[in-house]
Parts: C-alpha cells; structure tokens; sequence
C-alpha cells in the first residue's frame, strides 16, 4: 500500500484541506511483545466517513496548532508537542527542512480518546497537506517511514486506500479491494480507555492463564471480499479485558448484539473500537440508542464506512 504524494504541486499553493478520516478495526489481534514494550499487531483497517476537518497553511510566522469543535474535551487536548498534528509537523520539517513555520487547525468532529483514530487521522492528514504544499514531495516510501514512528494507526491514516490489512507496528500494509459503504452507529461514552492500560489488562490475562501471545494468523482474503465473510472474522483481542471492567460498555455490547437489526445478519456486527472505549456496529442500517440503564452516559452517532479517502485540496 502506498501513501498519497502530491504529482502536481500547484504553484504558490500555501494552503492545504482535507478531511481526516476516523477509523475502525474490523479485526484487531494483539501479537508478541517487543523486548522494547511495544506488541506486535495484525489489524484489519477501514476508514469511516466522520472525520476532522484540518486545514495547514505555511505563509505565516511562527508555528501554531488551534482545535475547536464539538469533540475537544472541555478541558482541551492537553500540551501542543504531545498533539499528533504538531508533532507530524514537526516530523515533517526535521526531515526535509521545510516548513519553517506552519498554521494547523483542525474543526474536531471525532470523538477523542475512543478508539477511532482521530488523532492520528489528524497527523496523516498533517503529513499529507505538508506533501501537497511542499516544493520537493517526499516518495511515497518515505512518507510512511515518517507516520510509522507516530503510532500503529497513522501509517494507515497517510495512505490512500479505505480498507487494509496491517501487521507489526502498523507498518507493514497490504491494501484490500474496497467493500460497498455501510452504517456504522457508534456509542461514544464520556470516558476514555487509556491504551497502555488495555495492554497492560491483556498482559496480565495472558500470563496468569499462562497462554503464550497468539502468532500472526493465515487469512484468507476471499473472506475479505465480502461483509458476510468480514463478519466471520470480526474480533477485537482488547474486549475480553476492556468490557469487564466498564460495564457501559459490556450493556452496549449485549444490547446491541441481541438486536433484531443484528441478530439474524451474519453480515453485521458488534464490536470494541481499538482499546476502547467506543462500541461500533456495521449494518444496514442504524442501531437504536443503548437501553436506559446507559443511555446517559452514552452519545450515539451515525457514520458509514469509506469507499475512498478524501483528497487535499490546495491553494494560494
């Protein structure tokens, strides 16, 4: 899989847009653990329709990062040189030279903390605006050298494809031919799963069952070609150790499984996003809001999934 590369830089372009496209994993399994901590992933990507808006400009002084909109907690996203948009950007410039200064805003429309990607949607979409503005693009190749350090999902995040299988880090990708677009209702609850945690949660299963870390799995990609052979293989290491421990989570995941838009559909289904602590649901059409017991704590958006990534747009 390949990243996009801005072909025709249009000339004195000095602002880029585009939308960064939040994502599920239809499947997530957590593999061996690097003497480094990290774990070693195999991940089925798709990119949804809900996204943030980013918009980088370089005709400024200094350098700036600004986030507004419903998704930005009420106390903010915390320090800039933590945010994956500034540090994207940073990333960029330390390995080409330019920009020397830069403007990113971002209308966040993605919840944050759940799951999604959204803040790595934010850094590919960084990268990809910097590409299509720069002088000299980077290849490719090189492109995803520099999302990879950014975390497992941003490599997926700078491409181009809407659907892709990912091993490793996140880097190693294959694309997979694009599915028709379907509903996905997320349940977006007002905390957040920390993702160390969730690692940490899995270890620790693990080893008190004294099961050794699974290995890469042999997939058939005739089971990718279609939603029914998807949801065969719908699975999320993290939900076994996650749901226990939140109990919205746990409700909405039996709710929503023992619905009638679901329970006769082997094509739709049920699942934790990432480590938590959104639960999303691909079907045909939208899932009602969760029952009382955690219908206030919980927001309901509807979304679908990606037939294609949204382009940058360029200019003066």
């Amino acid at each position: 899989m390949t990243a996009p590369r801005a072909r025709e830089t249009a000339a004195g372009a000095t602002v880029a847009r585009t939308r960064a496209q939040a994502k599920v994993n239809l499947l997530l399994r957590v593999l061996g653990r690097e003497e480094s901590g990290y774990h070693q992933l195999e991940t089925l990507f798709c990119r949804l329709e809900l996204g943030d808006d980013v918009m980088v400009r370089t005709n400024v002084r200094g350098r700036s990062l600004d986030c507004a909109g419903d998704a930005v907690p009420a106390g903010g996203l915390g320090p800039v040189e933590r945010n994956l948009a500034w540090r994207a950007a940073v990333a960029y410039a330390d390995a080409t030279g330019w920009p020397n200064a830069w403007a990113i805003e971002i209308d966040k429309r993605v919840p944050v903390g759940g799951g999604l990607g959204g803040g790595s949607a934010d850094a590919g979409a960084v990268l990809r605006c910097l590409n299509a503005l720069s002088p000299a693009p980077l290849d490719d190749g090189v492109l995803l050298q520099l999302a990879a350090p950014l975390g497992a999902d941003v490599p997926f995040l700078t491409g181009e494809t809407p659907l892709a299988l990912a091993w490793g880090r996140g880097e190693r990708m294959l694309a997979v031919p694009g599915l028709p677009s379907r509903v996905v209702t997320l349940a977006c609850f007002a905390f957040g799963v920390a993702t160390p945690d969730a690692y940490r949660w899995l270890d620790d299963a693990r080893s008190s069952a004294a099961s050794a870390a699974p290995t890469a799995s042999m997939l058939d990609l005739e089971h990718l070609a279609t939603w029914n052979g998807i949801g065969r293989l719908a699975h999320n290491d993290f939900e076994s150790v996650v749901a226990p421990r939140f109990s919205p989570i746990a409700e909405t995941l039996a709710s929503w499984r023992d619905s009638n838009a679901l329970r006769d559909d082997s094509s739709s289904f049920v699942m934790l996003a990432g480590s938590g602590s959104t639960v999303f649901a691909v079907a045909d059409q939208a899932i009602p809001t969760p029952d009382a017991k955690v219908e206030r704590q919980v927001r309901t958006l509807a979304t679908r999934t990606a037939t294609r990534v949204v382009g940058v747009e360029v200019s003066g």
